[in-house]
Order: C-alpha cells, then structure tokens, then sequence
C-alpha cells in the first residue's frame, strides 16, 4: 500500500482494498503532488474532512468522517460523490460544482439532508465548507470538504421551542376544553416531530407505548398524574420515519404528554372544586397550614408570607413558601409550587419542601447547585411529580455600596419583584430554566442583584397572577404595578395590599412572601 495512506488509522484496509486505478483518478503513484497533499492533510486531521476530487467527484475521506455516512462506508470510498449521494445529490451537487468551476468556495450551516445511511432516509443537519484545491497549472483538481454534523443541537432545539410554546399557550388555560384547543395548533405546527399527533381516549396500554402500526410506528403516552389517568386521554403520535426513535425522541413526547398533562389537571380540579364541599376546603387550608412553618425572625430582615386557598372551592394544592438560616447565617428562601391540586399533592409537597431544605442547609452553595442537587435526589428517590420553584439567598454585598446582595434560580416559575427604596418595581425576568422533575439535565443558573436598604423583594405562586382571558405576562405587569410606589409600607403590609388589590376570585392557592431589608420585624 502506498505511503500516502500511512496515517489513514482504522481506514488503512479499506483504503488497500480499493482498486484505485479502476477509479477515474488512477493509480495512486499517478496523482499529482496537490492530489497528493490535499489527501495527506485530510487523513492527518481529527475533524471530519472529505474530498471530492476530478470530476466526477471521487470521494476520499478520513477517520473522522466515517460516522457522518454511517452505513455508505466502506462502499463509498473511492466511489463517485453522484453515485454515493444520490438522495441529496439535487442539494450538493449546484455547491459542489461552483466550487470546482471558479465560483468560489461555498458555505452552509445547519442544511437540512435527508440522507439514506442508516437503512432509512434519515432527516440530518449539516454545517459544511466546500473550498477548492488548485494544482501547480492553477485548474481545480479537486474540492476539500470540512464538516460538521448539527442534527442533534437543530432538533433539540427545535424541540425546546415547541415545549417552551406549550407551555406559554396553556400557562392561563381554566379549562379542560381550553387545553385541547390551545394546545393542537402549536402541537400541529411541528409536523418533522410529531406527524399525526392527536388527543383520543386512552386504552389499555402503559403510560407511554410505542407501536408498528400499518401507518408506521405510533408513540402515546397516557395523559395521567402520579400514575392516576386525567380523564382517559392519552396523547397519540407517529414517530417521523425520518428520525431515529431513540431515548431523546420518546423524552420528547413525554414530556409533551406532561405538559399537557399539567394544564388538563390544573383547568380540571379548578373546575372541580366549585361542587367540592366547604368542610373540604377547611381540611385543605388546616393541611396547607400546617406544612408551612413562620419565618423565622432576624434583626437585619422583615420576612412576612400569607398562604390563601381558592376562595369559592377547595383546592388542596401543592404550593409553599419556606424561609431559614443556614449554618452560615445566610438567609435562604423558597418558593413553590407542586404539580396537581389534591391531598397528595399536599403531601408531596411536604416532602419536596422538607428535602429541599435538607440539601440547601447541607450543600451551603449556591441556588443553582442546590435545585440541581433537588433534580439528582428526586430522580433518584423516584419522586414522581413536577415543580417549579425560586430559591433565593441573601447575603453581604460584595463590591457595592448596597447593604446586601439577592442571588437567586429560578426553576420555571413566575419571576420575583424588586421593590426598590424609590419605590420602583421590577420583575426579576431571567432566561427560562427547565420546572423541577423532568429527569433531565437541565442547565442551572444563579442571578445575582444588588439590595439597597429599604428594599422589598415579593415571591408568589401563580395563583396571584392566573386570571380567566388574560396571560401571564399581563397579570404579572399588573402585580408589579400594585406595588410601585408601596416602598413606604412593610413587609406584613405588602402581603395584605396583594391579596387584597389583586384577588378576585382566583380559583388556585395564593402564596406570597415579602422580604424588606432594614427593617426589624414587628412584634408578631
């Protein structure tokens, strides 16, 4: 074999077995010294690099390359770029021409192809370069191609953005009608994902099922919470058969189904606790109540928090606050929200709660370590339910004239409000993070904002702010709005002019916590 191949690593057999002087480039004693080191350069480097030489566009690649076309290798070694790319051959051809015909080097990022190299027509993404390689005569011999495959980041992100628009459109949904409606034209605006997708009665499979059918292989995932079906409804979806149905894709339509399932739930048990007895409600509040210890007194802070069940019917939910000091003295405060609304609901909570503090007085780090610690433990206990949280420290300020420093993570849930000591308000809003429980690895971030003396920092729970025909972000305007201007009051008077100001019969549990800095809390 020639020397040229030397470093061809694992190829070193393929590129033997190749009869190159039955190929329209010749023996390979025969190449010219551009042929030549072109060829040397691509089988030294570690990044996917091909080329497309003569003109028929024989292909010679490397190591790096071999994963990119899968099952085409070792065929396609030696072979015209036609014949071994002949599905996407209307998309690269045009480039691969320009390139070789003076017109310059090409450049395309995250090109759809749908490529057969796996037994399927499989939809890929691609970021490539096609860029010509001149010999000594100054003619192009050949195109070098360096390349990277972008499948993974383009349809995970596109798959982020249809969650993150499920959740928006159904955040405000009361009910179970609403959902569906809202839900099918953001579901159906994703077709490369979910082709089909329909809501229909559940059957008798599990929570999630995958299926060959005569239409192609169907995922449905049973649209239930803790195990409990929601109304016998069931998500159901073909799998696109450009797409490989891996792990990624079914967590994908799990946690369509969850979102989904949120929103059914939350619109069903608020229609459900008008015909719920009062005596329920008294057991709701008593429970809540009692999950949901005091403040706990400091000389540097005023903490007050208020917890309100749905004024018309009971809702037994999962929402809680929680303030403490750690061994360090930093203040830390909490404030959530469990998916469901009913006894277990209630009791998950206390358990989620009471393990949430564990973790943060043991870890003594930063928010965003803590709620990723939460995600590992829930995992791993196989605590099955979904929550969004706010969990915030306060400590000394560091390089500001401020008395202290806010640094919190925000875990899917409505953003705190700053009250500043002029009295102006503002919603904390940072980048979306994933609600605890999906059982995914989420990106955790800790924001960090200065506290002047006289401040007041409100948390909630989106019983404050959800409101039949208007959408969050309008209600959480109007919260901000109500306190402009409320910095003279305190942090026990902040809570009253909330609840007062902004309920109006909200069918959800309200819970709220102010903290006001400079202040010494008043005899309780």
């Amino acid at each position: 074999m020639d020397q040229l191949f030397a470093a061809a690593g694992s190829l070193r057999e393929a590129y033997a077995r190749v009869d190159w002087a039955a190929t329209p480039l010749g023996p390979v004693a025969s190449w010219s010294p551009a042929t030549r080191a072109a060829v040397d350069l691509a089988l030294r480097t570690r990044f996917p690099v091909t080329l497309f030489w003569g003109p028929e566009f024989v292909m010679i690649y490397n190591e790096a390359y071999v994963h990119m076309i899968a099952d085409k290798h070792p065929a396609a070694l030696g072979q015209p770029a036609a014949k071994v790319f002949a599905e996407i051959w209307d998309e690269i051809g045009p480039m691969l021409a320009q390139a070789s015909s003076g017109g310059g080097a090409t450049w395309v990022e995250d090109l759809r192809l749908d490529m057969r190299r796996h037994g399927f027509l499989e939809e890929t993404y691609f970021t490539f370069s096609y860029s010509p390689v001149v010999g000594a005569d100054g003619r192009v011999e050949g195109v070098f191609d360096i390349a990277t495959e972008t499948t993974t980041q383009v349809v995970s992100r596109r798959r982020l953005q249809l969650l993150n628009a499920l959740q928006e459109r159904l955040a405000s949904v009361d009910h179970r009608g609403e959902v569906l409606a809202r839900a099918m034209p953001v579901l159906h605006a994703d077709p490369d994902d979910l082709p089909g997708v329909e809501i229909v009665a559940a059957d008798g499979h599990g929570d999630v099922a995958v299926r060959d059918t005569p239409e192609g292989r169907v995922a449905t995932v049973r649209l239930s919470t803790r195990g409990r079906a929601t109304g016998d409804l069931m998500l159901r979806t073909e799998l696109s058969p450009r797409l490989a149905a891996d792990g990624a894709y079914l967590i994908f339509v799990r946690l369509v189904g969850a979102t989904l399932t949120q929103a059914l739930d939350r619109a069903r048990l608020r229609e459900a606790e008008r015909r719920v007895a009062a005596v329920e409600r008294e057991i709701s509040e008593t429970l809540q109540r009692s999950l949901l210890t005091p403040p706990p007194d400091t000389d540097e802070f005023q903490i007050a928090a208020r917890y309100e069940p749905a004024q018309e019917h009971a809702r037994i939910g999962g929402d809680w606050y929680d303030a403490f000091l750690l061994p360090d003295g930093t203040l830390t405060m909490v404030v959530g929200d469990i998916s469901g609304h009913d006894r277990y609901a209630a009791a998950t909570m206390g358990q989620v709660r009471n393990m949430l503090r564990g973790i943060a007085h043991t870890l003594l780090g930063p928010p965003s370590r803590i709620l990723a610690a939460m995600d590992e433990a829930m995992a791993g206990l196989g605590i099955d339910t979904f929550a969004t949280v706010v969990l915030a420290q306060v400590g000394p300020a560091a390089g500001t004239p401020a008395a202290h420093s806010l640094r919190w993570c925000n875990a899917g849930h409505p953003p705190p409000i700053l009250l500043a000591p002029d009295g102006t308000a503002t919603l904390l809003r940072r980048r979306s993070e994933l609600l605890l429980g999906t059982g995914l690895t989420a990106e955790r971030s800790d924001h960090e904002v200065a506290l002047e003396r006289g401040s007041h920092v409100a948390f909630y729970t989106d019983g404050l702010v959800e409101r039949p025909g208007a959408s969050m972000d309008a209600s959480m305007r109007e919260l901000a709005g109500l306190l402009t201007g409320r910095h003279h009051l305190s942090a026990e008077q902040l809570c009253d002019h909330l609840l007062t100001s902004s309920r109006t019969g909200a069918a959800d549990d309200i819970v709220i916590t102010v903290l006001q800095t400079g202040a010494v809390a008043p005899n309780r």
